[in-house]
């Protein structure tokens, strides 16, 4: 199947923020050798203000309809509502915080252990850097190849329907709650702003989020066919497990 233009912007995505991370790794490691900053001096040059900048523009991208983003973070958006079936929104918000609680309680869980690492001493503000590009990258994992929200928290059908998927960008920039610096802030307060829009939408609008209610989300209407990659990928797991199966019994 040929890829859609979301699934190679993803890709695209996917080797930048690869990149920018291996950069601030090599980086880093520099520093700690030659104990000339953190990211060998680089903290303070034009690096951080890169970074800043294409990671806004990114968030900011999302605030408006596009079509070259995926439905899943679009859903929100009046014109990309079609209602099917009854709707009934107290039902659905009851559906939806059920949905979000076991995401909450382990990210909280996980970043707790972190902070408690940073404020123990035993990892510096520059691994926490490193941790939130970590993430950017492990959100681009999540879309194409295997997502264990969805797989074992959610239970979603695919990423169209994940009622998390705007918290994307907070959930990345979540290890600099505690990094005073501007650019921290930048990020933190536009992904923030991004949520709040988000689940306002997921209060007020229910209905759009959920497949059973609108006709937007369903397999007939997909255009980006994201979840090919994970279904290939399922497919190649299987069959190397039955190939690992036979060999075993020979």
């Amino acid at each position: 199947m040929k890829m859609s233009p979301t699934s190679v912007m993803h890709y695209l995505k996917l080797v930048g923020r690869s990149a920018m991370f291996l950069l601030a790794v090599v980086l880093y490691i520099i520093g700690k050798i030659n104990a000339n900053g953190m990211f060998a001096g680089f903290e303070n040059s034009l690096l951080p203000l890169i970074y800043t900048v294409i990671f806004s523009f990114e968030m900011l991208l999302r605030f408006f309809p596009s079509k070259l983003e995926s439905m899943g973070c679009q859903k929100h958006f009046k014109q990309n509502f079609k209602a099917r079936g009854q709707i009934d929104r107290k039902a659905l918000r009851k559906r939806s915080l059920k949905a979000v609680t076991p995401v909450i309680i382990f990210w909280v869980l996980l970043n707790g252990l972190i902070f408690a690492l940073y404020f123990a001493g035993i990892i510096d503000w520059g691994v926490l850097v490193l941790i939130s590009l970590a993430y950017s990258i492990c959100d681009m994992i999540c879309i194409l190849f295997f997502c264990p929200f969805q797989s074992w928290m959610m239970f979603n059908k695919c990423c169209g329907s994940c009622r998390i998927y705007n918290w994307d960008f907070i959930m990345m920039f979540t290890p600099l709650i505690f990094f005073r610096h501007p650019f921290a802030y930048v990020l933190l307060g536009l992904s923030l702003l991004l949520l709040l829009r988000w689940e306002l939408g997921a209060y007020f609008t229910p209905e759009r989020y959920f497949e059973d209610s609108n006709a937007c989300l369903s397999c007939a209407n997909c255009t980006e066919h994201l979840c090919h990659h994970k279904k290939q990928l399922r497919g190649l797991h299987k069959r190397l497990i039955r190939m690992g199966y036979e060999l075993i019994r020979k």
